[in-house]
């Protein structure tokens, strides 16, 4: 049976597992899930993962989500190329040590910036007030230095001279702000000459393919309905407000 990934590219582990997939050629059925229309919560996606959110797979009669077990489980299932998630031990546990730092990082900083600058103020109907927007601005750029000066240092890649998973997770979170107007490359040489280096070992054209739709996301954002939203609101009032 094909391998079945369940995705949205809106979302920043979604376009980490569909460009590992199609940069090693694994064939695999594009499920799409709308997160931003709730598909999430649906009968039918509750039964491939009961935690709701995307990516997952389905392979076969065995389900997995989280992005970081699907890529692994993909590298090891299909054999691909051993620079992705190496097997020297000081080489993986790089990998392994910037997987397990940026969730509460770059992953919950970036992700905030979005939110803040493009859905609450759709949803909610309000503008975010400057100091709250300050302050996660602050948060975001502390989390790219230490990209900058621990993860990368001199190095072309995370884990040294090759591009691996550590990169392809940091640059789609990285990438998401900018999907909301904010360039966090401004001013970041070390960061933007990264971004280039890992666009181009993944390939232009699919590189570009998967943040399409997030780097269109302001101009989306003024089509919204915000009311057809309104699941969000508990979540936004837990979380950002």
């Amino acid at each position: 049976m094909t391998l079945e990934i369940y995705l949205d590219l809106f979302s920043q582990p979604c376009r980490s597992v569909y460009i590992f997939a199609k940069k090693n050629n694994i064939p695999f059925d594009f499920k799409k899930v709308s997160l931003l229309e709730g598909e999430q919560y649906g009968e039918s996606f509750g039964k491939i993962n009961q935690v709701r959110k995307a990516p997952a797979i389905k392979d076969g009669d065995f389900c997995l989500s989280e992005s970081t077990a699907i890529m692994k489980y993909m590298a090891e299932k299909f054999q691909t190329p051993d620079h992705w998630y190496p097997a020297d031990l000081k080489k993986r546990a790089r990998v392994n040590e910037y997987l397990s730092w940026q969730h509460m990082n770059v992953r919950m900083h970036g992700s905030k910036m979005f939110w803040l600058r493009l859905l609450v103020p759709k949803i909610m109907g309000t503008e975010v007030p400057k100091e709250k927007m300050d302050i996660a601005v602050e948060d975001l750029n502390n989390s790219l230095n230490i990209v900058e000066e621990k993860f990368l240092q001199d190095k072309p890649f995370i884990a040294g001279e090759q591009i691996s998973l550590a990169d392809l997770v940091a640059i789609v979170e990285i990438m998401q702000p900018v999907g909301a107007g904010l360039d966090v490359f401004e001013g970041r040489s070390k960061l933007r000459a990264w971004r280039e280096r890992v666009r181009a070992e993944i390939g232009p054209e699919l590189f570009d393919e998967a943040h399409q739709g997030i780097l269109g996301a302001q101009e989306m954002a003024k089509n919204m309905d915000g009311s057809k939203m309104d699941f969000f609101k508990p979540k936004i009032q837990k979380h950002f407000m």
